[in-house]
């Protein structure tokens, strides 16, 4: 028995990778339960196992006391005499027990406390090994397919892609070699641990790091990435050298590199997109492949108005908005998209409907303060709250107040229609897919091969 106890630890430390004193520990605990059962549950046990010989040893601590509280582990001094002629209180006797006189009970306990123990150090050696892993590219091979989700053996522990991360219309067969990044590591679920992705915009950003040298060299930065996995993605990159061409790097010898990625991703389309520190023109390539007729900042909200030709607009909005959706996503600006024609007829409107500051009468001092302040009509000087109408120089409280009583009557008296909404369409870095959403279709140009903007 020693022999086989032996060859069992040896065994399933080099199959499990799990620390032999662990083990040893375990099945010591193990046999000390399965004494426990029968002596009670507080008795004191001492099991130890000789690593060298094979040899367990178990023996019953008794300690001599006055009074006994506890017959599991103490005796009184008469019956510690009959085993210990000079015992004394506070003495401890240990008795030796016999393995076999538990017989399968005993070995049963300790096979149950030791396979739940190797289970909890392979989760423990899985959470330490892939904790640290979140976010990187794993390769691995596809054990099965059990209801949608992928089970993956890797290179130290099985893995899950989930059929929420899959990639729209893809399939995967047992055997076949997947690559996806680990998402999370789960320490709570009954299966495989690691949770896989290939949905997940870290996927393609390592993809491209895998791809592109330039990147893994850090000479090309990815900046920022948006993807509608399986349809398609846009990804910005900055060149640290400016010998060396980001887009160009990311593309490779005639899109060598790029149509690997888009292979990887079955025929997903992907736009890459050179990075710019300044705002406007980043927002502008991003929205390739359609070109960007005017863009107005507005800082304060992080939004931007983009003027775009009437034949532009259907471009630069996207199949269901989707180019729109994404270039958002990857700037982070919120985006209002305009025609050229929308925003003339505007601009048209506007300065039809605008009312000078000289037809309230207000004389003109106070006129010409008002324009020094930026105020020029009307429209203006309502929108503007009381208190910043007094930080004007030369216009106190009771100035301000008399002033836009003037201007409510003037308007009251001379209603003016206000500015058309025109077709104007806000896309922001929080929206998602849509497949509903109804905009002009886009043209041909629109669809194609993967496109460096």
């Amino acid at each position: 028995m020693s022999n086989e106890i032996l060859d069992a630890l040896s065994q399933i430390t080099r199959e499990k990778s799990v620390d032999r004193q662990m083990l040893i520990e375990t099945l010591e605990a193990g046999l000390a339960s399965a004494v426990r059962k029968k002596h009670g549950a507080t008795a004191d046990v001492a099991v130890r196992f000789n690593d060298k010989n094979g040899q367990l040893e178990c023996a019953l601590r008794m300690t001599v006391v006055e009074t006994v509280e506890d017959p599991a582990f103490q005796w009184t001094v008469e019956k510690a005499r009959a085993h210990k002629p000079d015992a004394q209180i506070g003495d401890v006797i240990a008795i030796p027990q016999s393995i076999a006189e538990f017989g399968r009970n005993a070995i049963q306990t300790a096979k149950q406390v030791l396979i739940q123990r190797v289970r909890e150090a392979e989760r423990d050696k899985v959470f330490k090994e892939y904790s640290d892993k979140v976010g990187t590219l794993v390769r691995g091979v596809v054990q099965q397919v059990d209801r949608g989700n992928v089970i993956v053996k890797l290179d130290f522990s099985e893995g899950v892609l989930p059929a929420r991360e899959q990639i729209p219309r893809s399939y995967h067969r047992q055997n076949d070699y997947v690559r996806a990044v680990v998402l999370t590591v789960d320490r709570s679920a009954k299966g495989p641990q690691v949770i896989l992705s290939r949905t997940h915009p870290d996927f393609l950003r390592r993809l491209f790091e895998s791809e592109v040298p330039e990147i893994a060299e850090n000479i090309v930065e990815v900046k920022a990435v948006a993807r509608e996995a399986g349809a398609r993605s846009k990804i910005s990159v900055f060149s640290t050298d400016p010998r060396v061409d980001a887009v160009g790097s990311c593309v490779g010898l005639k899109g060598s590199r790029v149509q690997s990625i888009v292979r990887e991703l079955g025929g997903e389309r992907i736009d890459i997109v050179p990075w710019s520190a300044d705002p406007a023109v980043f927002v502008s390539r991003a929205l390739a492949p359609a070109r960007v007729g005017d863009v107005r900042v507005n800082e304060m909200e992080k939004r931007m108005m983009v003027v775009v030709a009437d034949d532009q607009l259907s471009l630069a909005i996207g199949k269901g908005g989707q180019n729109a959706r994404l270039a958002a996503r990857l700037t982070g600006w919120k985006i209002d998209l305009v025609s050229k024609t929308d925003e003339k007829q505007r601009h048209d409107i506007e300065r039809a409907s605008r009312v000078e500051v000289e037809v309230l009468g207000l004389g003109e001092a106070t006129t010409e303060k008002l324009i020094q302040g930026g105020i020029e009509t009307v429209q203006e000087l309502l929108a503007l709250p009381l208190e910043k109408l007094v930080e004007i120089p030369g216009i106190g409280e009771k100035t301000a107040e008399k002033v836009m009583a003037t201007a409510h009557e003037y308007m009251a008296a001379h209603p003016v229609e206000s500015a058309a909404v025109t077709t104007e369409m806000e896309f922001s870095p929080e929206m998602e897919s849509d497949e509903g959403f109804d905009v002009p279709a886009p043209s041909d140009a629109a669809e194609g091969e993967p496109h460096a903007g």
